[in-house]
């Protein structure tokens, strides 16, 4: 089951140039192109004549044409023109979405036309803002999206997972973490004080070497699938807990998942820093690191839908880290309730805390 009424990333606008872009997604497929006059599209990825893919053919003026007879879509997924003959079928049309492009990457909106307001889409500023340098990705991972929504909700895993790169056994071990309500989802803060750093932050010169630092991360997240992360660290005893986090490392670290079914994802991934930003060994670096650590997150992900999809998933076994994740779980039910039901308000959830 998923939410329809809401923007997904479908793609990296970068990645939509002179050929078309083909995707799943909700179980859909379809294809995003951009015309001569620039103008972004998405409609079925199937024409409307003998059901090839759009995507196998090329964009042809404002139009995408099939490769096989040659006909001639348009962005509002209406043939228009067929080599053959003078007359177009009638029915010849198909599905077109609502798309915007924004923050570097194209959304799409798949439910009710009506309700498609590009001021809904999630706020990923970070990804544009001149004042960051941001680099990032994308992963297909072979894992339904909530099992990716858990994951980024609670970083105790970090520890185990990520030794080699962003975690230690002290990030996953010692953290004091509160979980509060935020408007249509749930906002986790992640404190370690005095641990050591870890092998990424450490490799970026910016921390004084061989001190213990005060470490946070506070995830943002908003249903059905959208999480931002500032996660860094400052060195210990220079007031990072009581809100001094410019001098320090400052990350921030974007998750879009778009289900393409209920066991697949396409992870759309970008992190941002507040330094040496015009620094491309930084720009290497973090990139490096961040998609070994997602990497890492893909083989645990797909292991656990594949033992999932054999034993079934349940919550009895709950710790007190995973508390951002049920409460996110939580959210991401009463949305989609609601959308069953027709509503449109967003759903909330009951502040929590565990140290």
């Amino acid at each position: 089951m998923y939410i329809h009424n809401c923007w997904y990333v479908i793609c990296w606008a970068r990645d939509v140039a002179e050929a078309p872009v083909s995707r799943e997604i909700l179980e859909q497929q379809v294809v995003v192109f951009r015309t001569e006059s620039g103008l972004l599209a998405a409609v079925e990825d199937r024409c409307p004549h003998r059901h090839l893919k759009l995507s196998m053919g090329q964009v042809v003026g404002e139009t995408i044409q099939c490769g096989y007879h040659g006909m001639q879509i348009n962005a509002q997924g209406r043939c228009v023109h067929v080599p053959s003959q003078k007359a177009i079928p009638p029915r010849a049309r198909i599905r077109s979405y609502p798309v915007a492009e924004r923050y570097g990457w194209v959304w799409i909106w798949t439910g009710d036309v009506e309700l498609a307001d590009p001021a809904q889409i999630p706020d990923f500023h970070q990804l544009t803002d001149p004042s960051l340098a941001a680099v990032g990705s994308t992963n297909f991972v072979k894992a339904g999206f909530r099992l990716l929504n858990d994951n980024l909700l609670d970083l105790s895993h970090v520890g185990f997972v990520h030794t080699s790169t962003i975690g230690n056994r002290e990030f996953g071990a010692n953290a004091k973490i509160f979980a509060e309500k935020i408007d249509g989802g749930v906002r986790v803060s992640r404190w370690v004080i005095d641990c050591p750093p870890p092998p990424t932050y450490e490799k970026t010169g910016h921390l004084p070497a061989g001190r213990n630092i005060d470490r946070w991360s506070v995830i943002r997240y908003t249903a059905p699938s959208f999480v931002v992360i500032h996660t860094g660290g400052a060195e210990t005893g220079t007031g990072a807990p009581e809100g001094r986090l410019d001098h320090g490392i400052n990350l921030w670290v974007m998750n879009a998942m778009t289900p393409a079914n209920e066991k697949t994802t396409h992870y759309f991934w970008a992190t941002a820093r507040n330094f040496r930003i015009d620094d491309a060994e930084i720009d290497a670096l973090i990139f490096n690191q961040v998609s070994e650590a997602f990497e890492e997150d893909k083989r645990v992900l797909e292991a656990q839908q594949i033992a999932i999809d054999r034993h079934g998933d349940d919550w009895s076994n709950a710790l007190q880290a995973d508390v951002g994740s049920v409460e996110g779980r939580r959210c991401l039910e009463r949305m989609m309730d609601s959308e069953m039901n027709g509503e449109t308000g967003q759903a909330t959830i009951r502040k929590s805390a565990h140290n």
